[in-house]
């Protein structure tokens, strides 16, 4: 294979560390020139990543260094949350990152973008997007994206991969805590009933009596999600969008939601939970495989900042089971504040999920 990775850590933000990664990346690839670097530093790079970029460039004899500094970032080998680093994924033989131009809707569209340079329309343009936001848990913070070796004026950065086919699963990683039901009164943000019950009701009846009791409901574990399509197998297909709750009324038995919903719509009460999270990303998993006609050759991760080692206690079980499944696959990627991703037949931003890319070269 001509693609590898590698990840470097320092003590301080300097270029060396990204012409160190680029450097070990094209030494296990056996490459002298690259076709292309994915490059992701860490966020002491973000004030100014140009020195870095031209590093990596240098390092690889080429000017295709694409990526973006993130609050943590990885490859095969591990994981960094709290140190200056930089990971790197080389392309040499066939495969190469290119601009996207006149994408075709079936068409695989890498995607960077700031937290400031998200918009739906961007989202939304032809091509299957995947990727991810380059923010941390808030959404602040200088973080920048990178195409061609430069920083990205509009803080945006969309690439093919040529030479190479793959396929996007995107696992949201949830515990349903009940089914789909008829949402049946809204007002605005506001889902009054579902079912013609109110709607606070039938979600403090389905909550475990654990966080029932609490004093405060803990609204960042608890999703409203909708389903497309068929609802009796929509959530154990993945056919669902889900929306964080900003407050529950207990005047009216109402919970306000981020998104404005639509009568007739199905909803459902779902919970975050690390062992919900690790099972869903083992069907995601499993759903990829039957697509892929053989072992993928190499990866792009983009899991939420909110799914990462902090959310299984220490250790990324994400990580660790795509590292399981595909051993010694070279994979890179980073933690975000938002993932893209394909959901019925549409580009999303997520929240809380992790979008897996999964590539075979086609030479």
């Amino acid at each position: 294979m001509t693609i590898a990775t590698a990840l470097v850590r320092g003590l301080r933000a300097t270029e060396d560390i990204a012409h160190q990664a680029v450097a070990a990346a094209m030494e296990r690839a056996h490459l002298t020139h690259a076709n292309s670097v994915l490059l992701f530093l860490t966020p002491e790079f973000a004030r100014d990543p140009q020195p870095a970029l031209l590093a990596a460039s240098k390092a690889a004899n080429c000017m295709q260094v694409i990526g973006c500094s993130a609050a943590g970032i990885f490859t095969e080998e591990d994981w960094v949350l709290d140190s200056p680093a930089a990971a790197a994924m080389v392309f040499g033989g066939a495969v190469a990152l290119a601009p996207a131009h006149d994408v075709a809707p079936d068409t695989l569209v890498l995607s960077l973008a700031a937290p400031n340079a998200i918009n739906n329309a961007w989202i939304k343009t032809p091509g299957q997007r995947f990727g991810g936001v380059s923010g941390d848990a808030t959404g602040q913070g200088p973080f920048k994206v990178w195409c061609g070796a430069k920083v990205s004026g509009q803080g945006r950065c969309e690439t093919l991969i040529h030479g190479a086919h793959g396929h996007v699963g995107v696992s949201q990683g949830i515990r349903a805590l009940s089914v789909p039901l008829e949402i049946t009164q809204v007002s605005g943000y506001d889902v009054i009933s579902l079912t013609s019950q109110p709607a606070l009701n039938i979600l403090a009846r389905e909550l475990p009596l654990e966080i029932r009791e609490q004093d405060h409901l803990p609204l960042h574990l608890i999703l409203a999600g909708v389903v497309f399509g068929e609802p009796g197998n929509a959530i154990s297909e993945g056919r669902y969008r889900l929306t964080p709750i900003i407050s529950t009324n207990a005047d009216d038995r109402s919970v306000t939601l981020s998104a404005r919903l639509t009568p007739g719509e199905r909803l459902f009460w779902a919970l975050r939970q690390p062992l919900a999270a690790e099972r869903d990303m083992r069907l995601t998993l499993d759903r990829l495989d039957k697509r892929m006609d053989e072992t993928p050759d190499f990866g792009l991760f983009f899991p939420c900042m909110g799914r990462g080692p902090y959310f299984y206690g220490g250790v990324d079980r994400d990580l660790d089971l795509v590292k399981s499944r595909y051993p010694g696959m070279p994979l890179i990627g980073f933690y975000g504040n938002g993932e893209i991703g394909p959901l019925n037949r549409e580009n999303e931003l997520f929240q809380y999920s992790a979008v897996l890319g999964l590539f075979q070269a086609d030479v």
